[in-house]
């Protein structure tokens, strides 16, 4: 637990709140309302969506409040052994505190346990402080997106090794 905030796995009554902090977040990032997570039906239910195997999604709460979460499951319409990093944003008050980090570690250990061989992520041009903490965690750029995410308007791809 840093700063109060605990990592835990996303539950069903999660499903609204963490839907309005996900579109926060993505709407303080201009993220576009179409071809982006933002466009995605899942984001209304993001506990059903990871309740299914070789996926899992985990929320930052504190007091009961939700603050941020990520996910991982496999990438779609691609090779079995690649899974995406998925939907990871968090509101303001629970950045710069190390949980990020916390949270990759989780989600990539979790990856490496459901089989998966690679990890991919796409992110916006503008979304700096993620592609670096990406890049400390071992994420390279990539010149093309993989896979069949429907999110056309991302930008921005990674791929590591797991």
């Amino acid at each position: 637990m840093k700063h109060g905030f605990i990592i835990r796995k996303v539950k069903e009554i999660d499903n609204k709140l963490i839907e309005v902090v996900l579109s926060k977040v993505m709407r303080e990032f201009n993220v576009p309302e179409q071809g982006t997570a933002l466009a995605d039906p899942e984001l209304k239910e993001i506990f059903q969506t990871y309740n299914k195997p070789r996926s899992i999604y985990y929320v930052i709460e504190k007091e009961n409040m939700i603050f941020g979460g990520a996910g991982i499951s496999k990438l779609r319409d691609c090779d079995k052994s690649i899974c995406e990093l998925q939907k990871m944003y968090f509101l303001n008050d629970a950045r710069g505190k190390g949980l990020g980090e916390e949270l990759i570690d989780l989600c990539l250990k979790k990856a490496k346990l459901f089989g998966f061989k690679q990890c991919y992520i796409e992110t916006m041009f503008n979304m700096k402080a993620a592609q670096i903490l990406y890049l400390k965690k071992g994420f390279k750029y990539i010149k093309n997106p993989i896979g069949n995410t429907g999110h056309s308007s991302c930008p921005v791809w990674m791929l590591k090794d797991l």
